[in-house]
């Protein structure tokens, strides 16, 4: 089945595309979650509690690349967990800390975020406010001396910090690994620091958005959408471990500006769609 039946069910080739957006933009700075939302717009389905659930439940994918790609570094935190060195930060303690502000803002506000925030417009106007950011922030990096670059010098205090940062992602179109490592940059950290400590908050925040959301949306999910969830799933999964290790190589010479002239010009096209009466 290509399109949505008049039943509502998703198909193979919007879930295999859907899939493909989710895992190529999950962890650059330009909005997954956007995305989404309009490329769910423009395939003609209808928004909806299924529709929201199916594409933040599709994270799983993109968010288990993270587990295949860094699993060494997670189990090197879990044995310092059981026996910690003095004085230097774990991980995992740094992954936690740093994901509660966004879980506790999440669940008192989630009502009230899908009622009003998944829009295409407010993704028009956060991509460009976001890339507007990005480029406030290249310019103050200029003139930074020194950053944290291994997650072992950074503190929970900063973190926590971190955490607060990515509370701005809740609005859809902000991003959160822009979020993040917008706020990591602001905070110290180097920006291959800031971009894989994203990728690592993510582990809890995505996994428990996606369950969350799914299991909350379970009365609206019919067995005719578990193949295309599976396909969705699958696919970004494979799309964001193809994406991650060059994000990060690029990252190690190169600045976000790309990225914030990217989020700028599709925000600007996004509004032409929606005035021009096509999205």
């Amino acid at each position: 089945m290509i399109g949505l039946a008049e039943d509502g069910v998703l198909g193979w080739f919007e879930a295999t595309v859907l899939g493909i957006i989710e895992g190529l933009t999950e962890f650059l700075p330009v909005s997954s979650t956007g995305h989404l939302i309009v490329a769910q717009r423009m395939l003609g389905l209808a928004a909806g509690e299924s529709s929201n659930a199916f594409a933040i439940g599709i994270q799983m994918g993109a968010i288990t690349a993270i587990l295949v790609l860094y699993w060494r570094r997670l189990i090197d935190a879990f044995r310092t967990v059981l026996r910690p060195e003095p004085g230097k930060p774990n991980l995992l303690l740094q992954i936690l800390i740093a994901a509660i502000p966004a879980i506790v803002v999440g669940l008192l506000c989630e009502d009230w975020i899908d009622a009003n925030l998944f829009s295409a417009k407010v993704v028009a106007c956060m991509l460009i406010i976001g890339g507007l950011l990005l480029f406030v922030i290249e310019r103050f990096l200029k003139g930074r001396t020194k950053a944290v670059t291994e997650l072992s010098g950074m503190s929970y205090r900063t973190a926590l910090w971190i955490g607060v940062w990515q509370c701005l992602a809740l609005i859809p179109g902000t991003s959160r690994s822009g979020a993040m490592i917008g706020g990591a940059l602001v905070l110290g950290l180097s920006r291959t620091a800031a971009a894989e400590f994203s990728f690592l908050v993510g582990l809890p925040i995505l996994y428990g958005a996606s369950i969350y959301k799914l299991v909350s949306a379970r009365d609206t999910l019919t067995s005719d959408m578990l193949s295309p969830f599976v396909i969705g799933t699958v696919v970004s999964f494979l799309a964001a471990i193809a994406v991650v290790k060059p994000f990060v190589a690029f990252l190690r010479s190169h600045s976000f500006a790309p990225f914030a002239w990217y989020r700028i010009v599709a925000g600007a096209l996004l509004f032409a769609l929606i005035f021009g009466g096509y999205l």
